[in-house]
């Protein structure tokens, strides 16, 4: 491979990390800070919850997340920790949206956001570089 389109590649590749981790920061935030603004609405969509701060605290975590994410996309430097960051969250967040919904545990709306957070963790896995071993 050429010096010129390692370059070429590798821009690109910086260019779709940063166009996964805006996304899935956007997303993170809004969902993230909704449960914190109006609970009314929340449990209007997923359903009543017994321990509301529990909502909250996964509100907060998630927001965190997706502003450290945006954080990263603006400055364009996404790098491997970030990758992890954004492709673990969304992975372990579409696996209890899945477990659960199914269980019965929770609302099947939830199942709408597994198939969201799927789709952030192909997002992170196709900006995986094989030869250089990472995104």
């Amino acid at each position: 491979m050429s010096a010129v389109s390692r370059a070429w590649g590798a821009s690109r590749r910086t260019r779709r990390k940063a166009e996964v981790a805006a996304l899935q920061g956007l997303y993170f935030v809004a969902t993230g800070i909704w449960p914190l603004a109006s609970r009314e609405t929340f449990e209007r969509v997923t359903g009543p919850k017994t321990d509301f701060w529990l909502a909250q605290t996964v509100g907060v975590l998630v927001a965190g997340i997706g502003g450290v994410l945006l954080l990263g996309a603006a400055r364009n430097r996404v790098t491997t920790e970030l990758e992890v960051l954004g492709g673990a969250s969304a992975a372990g967040l579409a696996l209890v949206d899945l477990v659960f919904s199914l269980r019965g545990r929770i609302s099947n709306v939830y199942l709408v956001d597994a198939a969201i957070q799927a789709a952030l963790v192909v997002g992170w896995a196709r900006g995986f570089d094989h030869e250089a071993g990472s995104l």
